[in-house]
């Protein structure tokens, strides 16, 4: 029994101000890792972001700045700065420093919003070292600026004000610019990712038509910043087309449908390719909902009661030919959907699902209604032949049977366990919560993790070959393929759109393959299997790369491993003179007490999850480097490619 102690009114704990969220940060940004760092911009940006979805801001700056501080500026209507009624600060204050304070709490001001809804601004002032907001309304400028720093009481008091709302002059213009210096004293980093921010600005700014977005990256300060500027008048029918500008589309230009229905705004653009699997990437409020909801039903609903209306009515199916599916309609879609609506209800705390009922209908409405009027506007036939003679290819294969029965069929052997006799090293652990699943390359290399691994909870699945590239496969196809039925077998979750992850066996799948150029070509087929095929493997956490050592250095009875090029320099200077450099060319080298120490152990490893920060991204990058468009992967691998890259390993070797 537990020593009883008191339990009284004085043992209740009030956070004042701000203190709750330097507290649990975690609660309001999800992580203190890099995500949520990058997660203070965008709800900043998306304060901006919100005045243009309301039409009262045209262009947006974002700049991270020399000293590791971000500002976020736009031409916007300026936050209030008079005085608040009720807490007699000024509004700017408010925002700032009191948690569920906004403008966007009823539709008077803001008919659509994202971001944390009266949250997002006082959570960045609470996370930051500082924070200096500047506004610009009615003929003046306005300053307040706040800090977070240790009070008299020894303890910090998060955004707390450090000069009040004070007029520094005239201003000809409107709008708002927030600068904040992110708290390294809460954040696991502080260093800002430059891809990462300006993927999500160039996909905010194909969201909001007409919008201009810059970037600007100030932190080289012997160079020339480095600016990008977004702006996409056509919208999401830009999106389309750039999502598919690496595919062989059905025709040239994506089709761009619009309207209002129950006072929700419908925006969606389609365009047909020849791939075998669709892609409907949607948004509500610009917010990614990569779990789809109530929109993307009455999306596909719609497309399905269209396109089987036209048929019919361009005599392409007869009386009594039934009805096409959905699937077939589909196939090669790439789709994307933007709503903007009001009292948005998602479910669960991601905000990766909608589930308002109501948006079902008015997606539904205007869909019909527009793509309807569309095809029935001159100049569409070709558009029209090619969508449903692509609908008809897919009803052909499921019609008559060659593809359900083969998938059937080898779906269900896929829980033979016979698939998996003398390839798969199976763990002896029950706890599947527990268990890891390392996918090797090689013969060879899987020998040796078979006997390093622990046998309670990890478990070897060798492949003896290079697997099949999926992209643009057919599932029949993937399943013909002997690694993957094994893959597939040994998860045991199923495959596509019977993939359930109840079923999984191994919480971690860990790809462990060689640091040369073919072992990363099988991570590469790997990721885009599980991405096409298995995607909530990826999205829920489950994938990991592994990360062998690349050196080994060894001075008498001191033996260190090295991980990356960019370690190997201080290790040497560690070990001074008369060491001995060894460069791992592949797992296969190592004896099973090395791949242990350095690889499979969990307390020494290092593994990398895999995520999709950005699912349009993730499919535009694909597509690029998996597909069959030369042109595109050239382009891609010149513009990214570091071609002067040294041979660091063969370098150190010769020196030796």
């Amino acid at each position: 029994m537990a020593e009883k102690k008191s339990y009284d009114a004085k043992d209740i704990t009030v956070l004042e101000g701000l203190d709750a969220v330097r507290l649990r940060p975690g609660m309001y940004i999800g992580t203190t890792g890099a995500k949520g760092l990058h997660h203070l911009i965008w709800e900043i940006l998306d304060n901006s972001i919100d005045e243009a979805a309301n039409g009262y801001c045209s262009r947006i700056i974002l700049s991270l700045n020399s000293d590791g501080s971000v500002t976020v500026e736009d031409n916007g209507r300026g936050i209030p700065v008079d005085i608040h009624p009720v807490l007699k600060v000024s509004a700017v204050e408010v925002v700032y420093t009191q948690l569920h304070a906004g403008g966007k709490f009823n539709n008077d001001n803001y008919a659509y919003s994202g971001g944390l809804h009266g949250v997002g601004a006082s959570v960045v002032n609470a996370l930051s070292r500082w924070v200096t907001v500047e506004v610009n309304r009615d003929g003046k400028k306005y300053i307040i600026e706040f800090e977070s720093s240790v009070g008299k009481n020894g303890k910090i008091v998060g955004g707390a004000v450090k000069s009040p709302l004070t007029i520094v002059g005239k201003s000809a213009t409107t709008g708002t610019k927030v600068t904040f210096m992110p708290d390294d004293r809460i954040f696991e980093t502080i260093n800002f990712d430059y891809n990462t921010i300006n993927k999500h600005i160039k996909e905010q700014a194909f969201l909001n038509k007409g919008l201009e977005i810059c970037l600007v990256d100030n932190r080289n300060p012997n160079v020339e910043p480095v600016v990008k500027s977004y702006k996409y008048d056509g919208g999401i029918k830009d999106f389309a087309n750039y999502l598919t500008e690496s595919k062989t589309k059905l025709y040239d230009e994506a089709i761009y449908l619009s309207g209002t229905s129950s006072d929700i705004k419908v925006e969606v653009a389609i365009c047909h390719t020849d791939e075998y699997v669709d892609n409907i990437f949607s948004y509500v409020n610009n917010i990614n909902t990569s779990e789809g909801g109530t929109h993307e039903v009455g999306f596909k609903s719609a497309i399905t009661k269209v396109f089987n209306d036209l048929a019919r009515k361009a005599n392409i199916l007869k009386d009594k030919d039934s009805n096409l599916m959905g699937d077939d309609f589909r196939e090669g879609l790439c789709a994307v959907i933007s709503i903007k609506m009001k009292n948005v209800q998602f479910e669960g705390q991601t905000k990766a699902k909608l589930g308002n009922p109501e948006a079902r209908p008015a997606v539904e409405a205007v869909t019909i209604s527009e793509l309807t009027n569309y095809f029935n506007g001159r100049g569409t036939g070709k558009t029209l032949s090619a969508i449903i003679e692509k609908a008809l290819g897919a009803a052909k294969v499921r019609e008559a049977g060659r593809k359900a029965k083969e998938i059937a069929r080898q779906t269900n052997s896929l829980d033979n366990t016979n698939n998996l006799v003398g390839k798969l090293a199976a763990c002896s652990g029950k706890n599947y919560a527990n268990n890891e699943l390392f996918i090797v390359e090689g013969n060879s290399a899987g020998g040796s993790a078979k006997q390093a691994r622990d046998r309670h909870f990890q478990a070897v699945l060798p492949l003896r070959g290079k697997p099949l590239n999926v992209e643009k496969k057919r599932l029949e196809q993937v399943l013909q393929n002997e690694e993957f039925r094994t893959i597939i077998s040994a998860l045991g979750a199923g495959i596509g759109q019977k993939f359930d992850l109840s079923g999984l066996k191994y919480h971690k799948v860990i790809i462990l393959a060689d640091a040369d150029q073919d072992g990363a070509h099988i991570r590469a087929i790997l990721l885009t299997f599980f991405y096409r095929y298995m995607r909530e493997l990826i999205t829920e956490g489950h994938v990991f790369i592994g990360m062998p050592p690349l050196y080994k250095l060894k001075k008498k009875d001191l033996t260190e491993y090295v991980y990356s090029d960019a370690e190997i320099d201080e290790a040497i200077k560690r070990f001074g003179s008369n060491y001995k450099l060894s460069r791992y060319k592949g797992l296969g080298e190592m004896n099973p007490e090395e791949l242990w120490t350095t690889t499979l152990d969990p307390k020494e490893r290092t593994i990398v999850q895999v995520s999709i920060e950005d699912a349009a991204e993730a499919e535009k990058m694909i597509t690029t480097l998996m597909g069959d468009n030369i042109d595109a992967r050239k382009l891609y691998i010149s513009e990214n490619a570091d071609f002067n890259k040294e041979d660091k390993a063969m370098n150190l070797l010769k020196k030796k």
